[in-house]
């Protein structure tokens, strides 16, 4: 495969196909949904360090999608968004070297009913990349 080939990953269903090219260096984009997402490597791996990584973007995927969760739990309620902001921390298991935990913290604009707390948090956990971690689908990888 040259550098500006592209890898097809077939989408299923109402799935979208992510088409993947390598455009330069240790670059490598995504195309999806007519969406363009460039990554690369932090400087220390070889890369440029001008653009998220591939996991600086998974680690993205589960704060915005959380996020989204809670925004829309505050339209629903016409609950006032300013102010509210969600961090995501994460904790690194000593043993394996990969992430052992993650905390969502979500700060919750002036004025929030405390009657919603509980409902918000319900809310935020039906965040969709979430549950793909909770249940992760199988990877098969093939070459031809």
């Amino acid at each position: 495969m040259g550098t500006g080939d592209m890898l097809n990953i077939k989408g299923e269903d109402n799935m979208p196909k992510i088409e993947v090219g390598f455009p330069e260096g240790k670059k490598v984009s995504a195309n999806i949904k007519g969406f363009t997402i460039v990554t690369d490597q932090p400087v220390d791996e070889g890369g440029e360090g001008m653009v998220a990584s591939p996991f600086d973007l998974f680690l993205s995927s589960i704060a915005t999608c959380t996020g989204f969760y809670a925004l829309r739990f505050c339209e629903s309620k016409d609950i006032d968004m300013e102010g509210m902001k969600l961090v995501l921390n994460t904790e690194k298991n000593p043993d394996t070297g990969m992430i052992g935990r993650m905390e969502l913290k979500l700060t919750l604009p002036e004025g929030f009913p405390e009657k919603y707390r509980k409902a918000i948090i319900r809310s935020m956990n039906l965040c969709t990349v979430k549950k793909h971690m909770m249940d992760p689908p199988e990877f098969e990888i093939t070459a031809e």
